[in-house]
């Protein structure tokens, strides 16, 4: 038996609990400028938050930083819960006078990048709060993609790994890999971000919106600084601009490095960006077409209105420029079913993602061949690399432990009361990380604040267990990883 070692566990997560609190300070430093009283709320947390982390640094300080893969499941799920612990203090101690249930369930669904809300009256919330939930989801944001191209691929959960770096090797020193990684994904991260800023300002922006929708839009995130979310500028420019940085926020961020080395080419030979590109184009156009023929809305209109919420749901960013739940019933069962799909792995994107709806396919298409010619030899292949058996489980098996998920959710959403519309929608949308779901209450046009808070817990648990794809939880769940 093989003793867990919990120190340089701790030490990675009072790293991660340091850095989280030193963010604080930033909200704070704007309500200071407005002269609002939660600045107060911020530099407490931030107190807190740097003595907790800097406290767990000091007493688990260690030589060798790499780290087993048992000790990188539990700093996987260990680093997402507590850092959304601490992301809600903020929230709690602000006038908004929010219960820690409430504080919790904003900080988690920012730092997925779900983006689902319990708060009203944003456009004159203070702006440290807005600031603070832009903040969680742009470093959500940066984590996911860590998480997805470096250590998930280790971990060999959900089919991740076919997008092993080809640098990487399989020994179980995750760590040490992360840093040149992680730092040409974070210039990378930034460079978007700028870039996106940038252009809303230009659109008609203020540089407060700009900068605050610029990090939730490139981390796909989807908290606005209005209750009215990106309905709140009717400018097309914005929509677009808007549009556009969803696709680069749900793009494989590996692709963008290999870009560098090999010009633009890759963007268009990668099977996973092809296909992701070519479903939103046509959905997208399919969507513009029916608003022109069923609500006579004009042509151009029309496509900028489904292109943008079509891409919204798809890259599970949240934004809504209109309530899609009144463009009748076959656009409410077509946002439903756009709930799952998700965009490319290694992004900061939920959902399924893009390459298991092409795996799965492929393996359909190989078994059948196979059925009608049993002698034949069908290579299983996906984007130039081999579908091993391995790689064929684990998509397969993300798939039923995906819909087993959300079915249990809307099960017990059902059982504490909630129609079957909000139960439905509410458990594929915390699941998938998209953020609003459909009906009435948690629709486009309505939140999550009149939900019991027992549903809210319910919904952070899929949230997180959709954001880590599953495995990276149950598996501490299992005796057997504890006994090693």
């Amino acid at each position: 038996m093989q003793t867990l070692t919990l120190q340089p566990v701790l030490y990675v997560l009072g790293l991660l609990v340091t850095v989280l609190g030193a963010a604080m300070v930033v909200p704070g430093v704007a309500d200071l400028a407005a002269g609002d009283v939660d600045w107060v709320g911020f530099f407490v947390g931030a107190g807190v938050t740097v003595l907790v982390g800097g406290l767990l640094v000091l007493t688990n300080r260690t030589r060798d930083l790499s780290l087993t893969l048992r000790q990188a499941f539990l700093l996987t799920a260990l680093g997402w819960v507590g850092t959304a612990a601490f992301s809600a203090v903020p929230f709690f101690f602000s006038r908004l006078d929010l219960s820690y249930t409430d504080a919790f369930f904003e900080a988690i669904s920012g730092l997925t990048t779900t983006g689902s809300t319990i708060l009203t009256g944003l456009d004159t919330a203070p702006p440290g709060i807005l600031v603070w939930r832009s903040v969680l989801q742009w470093l959500g944001g940066i984590g996911i993609i860590v998480m997805a191209i470096v250590l998930l691929p280790f971990l060999r959960v959900g089919g991740m790994q076919l997008f092993r770096m080809e640098s990487s090797d399989r020994s179980e020193k995750v760590v040490a890999k992360v840093g040149h990684l992680g730092l040409l994904i974070v210039v990378t991260y930034i460079s978007l971000t700028v870039t996106c800023g940038v252009l809303y300002a230009l659109a008609g922006m203020t540089p407060f919106e700009a900068v605050n929708h610029a990090m939730t839009t490139v981390s796909t995130g989807g908290y606005s600084t209005s209750d009215s979310s990106m309905g709140h500028w009717q400018t097309p420019a914005v929509h677009w601009i808007g549009t556009a940085f969803m696709i680069a926020g749900a793009v494989p961020f590996v692709l963008y490095l290999k870009m560098v080395r090999n010009g633009v080419r890759p963007l268009f030979t990668d099977a996973q960006v092809g296909a992701f590109l070519a479903f939103l184009a046509l959905v997208s156009a399919f969507l513009a077409g029916w608003l022109v023929i069923v609500d006579k809305v004009p042509a151009f209109e029309a496509l900028t209105l489904a292109a943008f919420n079509v891409t919204s749901v798809v890259t599970t960013t949240g934004y809504a420029t209109a309530d899609y739940t009144l463009w009748g019933a076959f656009a409410v069962a077509a946002f439903f079913a756009l709930t799952f799909v998700g965009g490319c792995t290694g992004s900061t994107a939920g959902g399924i993602k893009i390459f298991r709806f092409q795996v799965s396919w492929r393996l359909f298409a190989v078994q059948l061949r196979r059925l009608q010619s049993p002698n034949a030899v069908v290579p299983r292949v996906y984007n130039d690399a081999p579908i091993t058996d391995e790689v064929a489980v684990s998509v397969l098996l993300f798939f039923f432990v995906y819909v087993g998920t959300v079915g249990s959710i809307a099960l017990l959403l059902g059982l504490l009361g909630l129609d079957w519309v909000t139960a439905i929608s509410g458990a594929a949308t915390a699941v998938s990380n998209v953020g609003p779901g459909l009906g009435a209450i948690i629709g486009p046009a309505g939140n999550f604040a009149t939900l019991p808070d027992a549903a809210k817990w319910l919904l952070s648990a899929g949230m997180l267990l959709g954001r880590l794809e599953f495995f990276t939880v149950l598996v501490l769940l299992s005796p057997r990883f504890w006994r090693g």
